[in-house]
C-alpha cells in the first residue's frame, strides 16, 4: 500500500498537467484565431482544476499506471469546446488549433527532461529520487500524449490536422470518420495494433530527448 501511494503521489503532478495543459492549449490557440467559445465558458485557463475529468484525468491514468507497472500511461481531460466555424479561416486555422495540444506536450516533455538532468547533476538531497521519478513520468506521459494525438484519426488532433491539409472534398469524406473514431481507437488499443503504430515514433522521440539532454 505504501508503494501504491508513493507511485500515485509521484505521478499525479506530471499526469495532471500533461493532460490539462494539452486542452488549455487548444483553447488559447482557438481564441488567437478568432473563436472565443472556450474563453466565454471560462475554459481557457492554466488551472488544471478547470479541465479535470474525474474518470479520464484521475481514475483511468491511475489504474493504467498501476496495472502496467508504469509502462504505459493514458488519459484525457474535459475537451475544450472549439467552434471551428468561428475561426477566421476555418480550414487553415484548424491545423494550428489542433497542433497546439501536441506542441505543448512536446514542450513539457523537454521541460521535464531539463528537470531530470538538473536533478541527476545536483548533489543528493532528500527528494532527489522522487524528483527524478516524477520527471521521468513527465517525459513519458507527455511523449505518449503527443504521439497518440498526432495519429491521423478523427477526433484526435492528427485527424483534424489531416482534415485541414486535405483538399475540400477529400477532407469532408475523411472528417466523416470522426463518428467512428473512438471505436476505432479502442479496437486498436485492445488488439495491440495501437502499440505497433505508436512505439516507433515514441521510441524515436524519447531517444531524441535523451540525446539532446544527456539523460
Amino acid at each position: 500500500m505504501e508503494n501504491l501511494v508513493q507511485t500515485l503521489a509521484i505521478a499525479a503532478i506530471p499526469i495532471l498537467f500533461a493532460i490539462t495543459l494539452h486542452e488549455a492549449a487548444h483553447g488559447y490557440a482557438a481564441r488567437h484565431f478568432g473563436d472565443n467559445t472556450a474563453w466565454q465558458m471560462g475554459r481557457i485557463s492554466l488551472n488544471p482544476l478547470r479541465h479535470i475529468d474525474p474518470l479520464g484525468t484521475i481514475l483511468v491514468p491511475a489504474l493504467i499506471l498501476l496495472f502496467s507497472g508504469g509502462g504505459f500511461l493514458f488519459g484525457w481531460a474535459k475537451p475544450v469546446p472549439v467552434n471551428f466555424g468561428r475561426l477566421r479561416q476555418p480550414k487553415q486555422d484548424m491545423l494550428w488549433v489542433a497542433a497546439a495540444g501536441p506542441a505543448v506536450n512536446c514542450i513539457m516533455a523537454m521541460a521535464w527532461a531539463m528537470v531530470l538532468r538538473g536533478a541527476m547533476g545536483a548533489p543528493d538531497f532528500v527528494f532527489s529520487d522522487a524528483l527524478q521519478s516524477m520527471a521521468m513520468v513527465g517525459i513519458r506521459i507527455n511523449a505518449v500524449l503527443m504521439v497518440l494525438n498526432l495519429l491521423p484519426l478523427p477526433p484526435l488532433d492528427g485527424g483534424r490536422i489531416m482534415v485541414s491539409l486535405l483538399p475540400p472534398r477529400a477532407a469532408w469524406k475523411f472528417a466523416q470518420l470522426e463518428r467512428y473514431g473512438m471505436v476505432i481507437l479502442l479496437i486498436l488499443l485492445f488488439t495491440h495494433l495501437l502499440d505497433m503504430l505508436m512505439l516507433p515514433p515514441l521510441r524515436l522521440f524519447l531517444s531524441l530527448i535523451s540525446t539532446l539532454f544527456g539523460i
